[in-house]
């Protein structure tokens, strides 16, 4: 097993890249460019995660979780716009929301953890 498979970020945002694949298929008439990039970005976000925990120094593992971060604040931006365009229900809006607000915290803790 991978040092990153046994994180529960990691599972946290393996759910969350999950959910938004089984969600875009169900969105209609919305500009594809968009649903692409959200799940470009969710993603990112998973695939940093691992690579930073795979990394030997602080300061690289940092780079990819900073990266990753910023994935999830960009999921977070288009989750936003979904939801004002009619893609979103109010729940499943709070679902993703919370479930990228988690993995942000968690992110940033493992980014202070490498000082």
């Amino acid at each position: 097993m991978f040092d990153f498979e046994k994180l529960d970020l990691y599972q946290e945002l393996k759910k969350l890249n999950f959910l938004v694949y089984k969600k875009i298929k169900t969105i209609k008439d919305m500009d594809p460019y968009i649903i692409d990039q959200w799940k470009r970005a969710s993603l990112s976000s998973v695939l940093n995660l691992a690579e930073g925990t795979g990394r030997m120094t602080p300061d690289d593992k940092k780079h990819f979780y900073t990266i990753a971060r910023g994935s999830i604040f960009e999921c977070a931006a288009i989750l936003d716009l979904i939801m004002n365009l009619g893609g979103l229900t109010q729940a499943e809006f709070e679902e993703f929301y919370e479930g990228y607000e988690k993995a942000s915290k968690m992110l940033l803790g493992m980014y202070r953890s490498q000082n």
